[in-house]
């Protein structure tokens, strides 16, 4: 009995001794290197390129978005007041347009006509009336003076005839081809101008570009809204990707194209991920001094990895760990 007490002592030690060997010998190994990353995803801001106050904000947080969704609406009474000037000078320039393709009134054409013929019998009473005072002058009857005043009176009604028929001929055929054309131009240009601003004014309603799920409400019914200014934000959450700050010595391990296990807390699972993206970060990044022997500093590089498979359960802020072998 006593010598069974006693191997059962000895074994114990023995065991004791071990466990605190292997524990000893843990300690002592090299630890795996472990680095912590964040989930991120591809956002977009809808904004309008027109200013105006918030009508209606037809989306909240957390709603699914399609492409072409109505996200808000903009009230803007100055951009209907442009819209009206602009629709009321695209009108005015396409009768000035009309006028000049179909040439004078039926009307203006025959008072045109008309002018032309009693300018015409005005010139012919007066060169009768002049070939009567001269005969009258080379029969001695009338002086010099008076033939020469009936030769200018005839002259002057010549020649107002002779400007009678030229409006005649005008208003006959119409504008010039290049005042119709300059009448045309200007008629596309006011033209051009209401497709702006009807261009403006569609963009008081604005719609979802992208597929996603709304993240973010920045403004609200009655709220000012500047141009170009973000109203909603929009997360695509199948476009999502794991980024790592990587010093530069550890590198090796994430080879654009390599295929990395990744540990998602929030999801319990390890997913795999496929490096996509090396670059260099800024020099306020963090960064390490080495032994000046060295010569040389470690950089810090921002590591983009995406999902080999779709994880529409990723979220953006989530935490990713990586454990690297020592």
């Amino acid at each position: 009995m006593k010598r069974i007490t006693q191997s059962l002592i000895a074994l114990f030690a023995l065991l004791l001794i071990g466990v605190i060997a292997w524990g000893f010998y843990q300690a002592y190994q090299p630890q795996p290197i472990r680095i912590q990353g964040q989930i991120d995803a591809q956002q977009y801001s809808i904004s309008s390129k027109v200013g105006g106050r918030i009508d209606e904000v037809l989306v909240r947080k957390g709603d699914r978005v399609t492409k072409g969704e109505s996200i808000f609406t903009l009230h803007s009474p100055e951009i209907d007041a442009k819209l009206e000037q602009a629709v009321a000078g695209q009108k005015a320039a396409g009768a000035m347009e009309a006028e000049a393709r179909n040439g004078a009134r039926e009307q203006k054409i025959r008072a045109a006509k008309d002018k032309w013929m009693k300018a015409r019998s005005a010139a012919l009473l007066a060169e009768k009336t002049y070939r009567r005072i001269n005969n009258l002058y080379n029969d001695g009857v009338i002086s010099e003076q008076k033939r020469d005043e009936a030769k200018t009176q005839w002259q002057a009604a010549s020649y107002t005839e002779s400007a009678a028929r030229q409006m005649y001929q005008l208003a006959k055929e119409g504008a010039r081809k290049e005042t119709i054309e300059a009448a045309s131009e200007k008629a596309k240009a006011a033209a051009g101008a209401v497709a702006e601003v009807q261009a403006y004014a569609d963009d008081t309603h604005i719609t979802s570009w992208f597929n996603g799920e709304v993240s973010q409400v920045l403004l609200h019914s009655g709220e000012l809204a500047p141009q170009g200014f973000p109203v909603v934000t929009v997360i695509d959450t199948s476009d999502t990707w794991a980024v790592f700050n990587v010093r530069e010595d550890r590198l090796s391990h994430f080879k654009k194209g390599k295929e990395i296990q990744a540990f998602v807390p929030a999801l319990n699972q390890t997913l795999t991920f496929k490096v996509t993206h090396i670059a260099v970060m800024g020099d306020f990044a963090t960064w390490r001094s080495t032994d000046a022997s060295q010569g040389f500093d470690l950089r810090t590089f921002e590591v983009e990895a995406h999902p080999i498979k779709p994880q529409p359960q990723l979220r953006m802020g989530m935490t990713v760990a990586v454990e690297l072998a020592p």
